[in-house]
């Protein structure tokens, strides 16, 4: 599944603030189709490239409510990203943030299991006839 959502940038350098938009894909991590707010990168270079760069964040934002995240930036490709850990950080807040689900709630879906067949009943295998070889 390709699930992109639309994000706000922010590359921090000493003295100014260079802001940007793109796309998160929710389930790679990797951040495409990004443009550049008033800043001119053909002629400055990218922001990460300048002397005084600092970081990079991001922000999700429904209805008013916002998640931020740090973003990492590969130096060689210039291709923004989300680390693993970051973007499930990002899911679980946002979650809670915009559907008002805990992470706690969230957690507990993905761990349950399905009910163990009752004591005496043969377990169903999907797609298999039951017995010993099959």
């Amino acid at each position: 599944m390709d699930l992109k959502v639309p994000i706000a940038i922010t590359d921090e350098l000493s003295e100014e603030i260079i802001t940007s938009t793109g796309q998160l894909n929710l389930a790679s991590g990797e951040i495409s189709q990004v443009t550049y707010d008033d800043y001119d990168f053909a002629t400055r270079g990218l922001p990460f490239e300048s002397e005084d760069y600092e970081f990079t964040s991001g922000t999700l934002s429904n209805q008013g409510k916002d998640v931020e995240f740090r973003i990492d930036v590969n130096t060689v490709t210039g291709q923004y990203s989300v680390s693993a850990s970051e973007l499930l950080e990002i899911k679980v807040r946002a979650a809670a943030l915009f559907a008002g689900v805990s992470g706690k709630a969230l957690v507990a879906q993905a761990e349950a299991k399905p009910a163990a067949p009752a004591a005496g009943a043969p377990a169903k295998r999907a797609g298999r006839r039951p017995g010993p070889y099959h």
